[in-house]
C-alpha cells in the first residue's frame, strides 16, 4: 500500500517553461544587485562563502557574481546557488512580479491524495526555501498545507539511489510504501533501485522512453493508494 507521495517539481507539478522562462532570467538578471545589497546579511554571506569554496578561489563578488551565471547558464545543481536564487524569487514573489505555476490537475489530486491518508512530499534540486516560495504564491492559494516535508540536494542527487533512501529513512516509511512522480527516467531509475514505486508524469513534451516505470498523463489519472509493485 502507498502511504506517502514523493514529487518532482519541474515538467511534474510546474511547468518546464515557467521554470526557464520566468525564475532561471529573473534570478540572472536580480543576481548582481542582490548580492551587493545583501552581502553583509549573515544567511548571505554564508551562502557566498560556500559559493566561493564551491568555485575553489578565492573570487571577489564581481568574479564570484560572474562565475554563478555560469553556472545557471549551464544549469548546474550547486546547492548554495540554488539557495540564493530562493532569496532572490523571495523578493519577486513579495512584489507580485510573478506568481507559482502548478498545472491545474495538481491542487485537486493533492487534496484527494491528502483526504485518503497519504501525505505529500517534495523532492527538488531547487532549494527547500525556493519550494515553499513556489506552493506558496499559487493562482490555488497556498498550498504548503498540504505538504509533510521538503528535500532538495543537501541530501543528495535525483539521480542518486542513496538520495531516496535517506528520503525514506527521514519519512519513516519503507521505500515501497512511498510513490515517486517526476518526468525524468533517470530519477525514477534512482528511485526504483530502492524498491519505492515510480512513474512518469507525460507533460507537454515528454515522450521518454520510461522503461519499465508507469506513466500518466496528469495527477487525474493517478491513484497511488491502489498502487502494488507488479501491478
Amino acid at each position: 500500500m502507498t502511504r506517502a507521495v514523493l514529487l518532482d517539481i519541474e515538467g511534474t507539478t510546474t511547468s518546464l517553461s515557467f521554470v526557464h522562462d520566468i525564475l532561471f532570467p529573473y534570478a540572472a538578471a536580480h543576481l548582481a544587485g542582490f548580492v551587493r545589497e545583501h552581502r553583509d546579511e549573515p544567511r548571505v554571506a554564508r551562502l557566498l562563502a560556500d559559493a566561493r569554496a564551491y568555485a575553489g578561489g578565492d573570487l571577489d563578488d564581481t568574479a564570484l557574481i560572474e562565475r554563478m551565471r555560469a553556472w545557471m547558464d549551464a544549469d548546474q545543481k550547486i546547492t548554495p546557488l540554488k539557495a540564493l536564487q530562493g532569496l532572490i524569487w523571495e523578493h519577486g514573489y513579495e512584489k507580485g512580479d510573478f506568481r507559482g505555476h502548478v498545472y491545474p490537475d495538481v491542487p485537486e489530486a493533492l487534496r484527494r491524495w491528502k483526504d485518503a491518508g497519504i501525505d505529500l512530499y517534495i523532492f527538488s534540486s531547487g532549494s527547500v526555501h525556493a519550494q515553499k516560495l513556489l506552493f506558496g504564491h499559487t493562482d490555488a492559494g497556498d498550498l504548503n498545507p498540504l505538504f509533510s516535508g521538503y528535500y532538495d540536494t543537501r541530501i543528495g542527487g535525483k539521480r542518486d539511489a542513496d538520495s531516496y533512501r535517506r528520503i525514506a529513512a527521514e519519512i519513516g516509511l519503507p521505500p515501497e510504501q512511498i510513490l515517486f512522480l517526476s518526468d525524468r527516467p533517470e530519477e525514477l531509475d534512482a528511485a526504483a533501485l530502492t524498491r519505492m514505486h515510480t512513474a512518469a508524469v507525460l507533460r507537454e513534451g515528454v515522450e521518454g522512453p520510461f522503461g519499465h516505470h508507469r506513466s500518466f498523463p496528469d495527477f487525474a489519472a493517478v491513484m497511488p493508494e491502489a498502487m502494488a509493485r507488479g501491478r
